[in-house]
């Protein structure tokens, strides 16, 4: 029953941006800056996202370098 309707509301939803992309060439240009930014922004956050999934799932393939680790005796007096 919900997966229906969210199915339904994904739809509309879709829709709707079909209609709007239909009527931007004779859109204000108004309409168009903010259609404008709010795909840049959409573009932002999926790339951001995919950095860093990119990133969390990388980071284990990398060896990690680690320093030498070397044992400090006493100095000796000259």
């Amino acid at each position: 029953m919900a997966a229906s309707k969210l199915m339904q509301e994904i739809h509309s939803i879709g829709d709707r941006l079909l209609l709007k992309l239909q009527r931007l060439p004779q859109a204000e240009p108004v309409e168009i800056l903010a259609f404008s930014v709010l795909v840049v922004f959409t573009a932002t956050v999926v790339l951001l996202l995919l950095i860093a999934c990119g990133f969390c799932c990388c980071q284990y393939c990398w060896p990690r370098r680690r320093g030498r680790r070397t044992q400090v005796g006493p100095m000796t007096p000259p």
